[in-house]
């Protein structure tokens, strides 16, 4: 997965709590495994004025004007505001893919559903859980400003906000060296590639028989 270490991006506001993981993707986009084109269908029921299905042309279907992303002043946003719980419903770990996606890469919310919140991580999203209220001033200052943005720098855990003022985070010490090295489940493994071949080299001079 990409790794994650300092972003100075746009910020949009998605001012919903309890957003589902069915919202974020809905279901009749899961038909595949691959991590990549699930970004078109990102809030698919929110985006599109019509029903979307699997392989449509997502160019040529009618947008809602009044979704945040479909805004002007949100277009190549990469860092999203939310509210309470967001990431709730299914353990979909498409979720997280569509937001990467589509170009997402830092969620700053005052909560977050819990599986959702681990599948971010190892999906190279940064989901930042601060206070309501810090929330509540990012979301001011954000509809009120237009090309707002905030830098994220998760090596000392802090976000930046326009006037230069630090609003600190906490991240699990072990989760955030996997994100800073770009390191999945896939990739811890093979950080012993080494160990695990010799050992599969000595079980097979130990018993060649298993693997006549």
């Amino acid at each position: 997965m990409n790794a994650f270490k300092l972003l100075d991006g746009l910020v949009a506001p998605l001012d919903r709590a309890n957003v589902d993981t069915d919202a974020i993707i809905p279901k009749q986009f899961l038909k595949s495994i691959k991590r990549s084109g699930f970004g078109p269908n990102l809030f698919d029921e929110w985006r599109y004025l019509d029903h979307g299905e699997p392989g449509q042309d997502c160019s040529a279907r009618p947008k809602n004007p009044d979704f945040v992303l479909n805004q002007p002043r949100y277009q190549g946003a990469q860092v999203l505001l939310t509210r309470d719980n967001f990431g709730c419903g299914s353990s979909r770990e498409h979720a997280p893919w569509a937001l990467e996606d589509f170009g997402i890469r830092v969620l700053i919310g005052p909560s977050f559903a819990d599986i959702f919140f681990n599948n971010c991580f190892k999906n190279g999203l940064l989901p930042i859980v601060i206070p309501a209220e810090t929330v509540d001033t990012l979301f001011r200052e954000c509809v009120a400003t237009e090309g707002y943005r905030l830098a994220i720098d998760l090596e000392s855990q802090t976000i930046t906000r326009p006037n230069g003022e630090l609003v600190r985070f906490e991240v699990d010490a072990f989760r955030k060296e996997c994100l800073l090295n770009g390191w999945d489940d896939i990739g811890l493994t093979l950080r012993h590639a080494e160990e695990i071949r010799a050992f599969e080299q000595k079980r097979r001079d130990m018993h060649p028989y298993y693997f006549a």
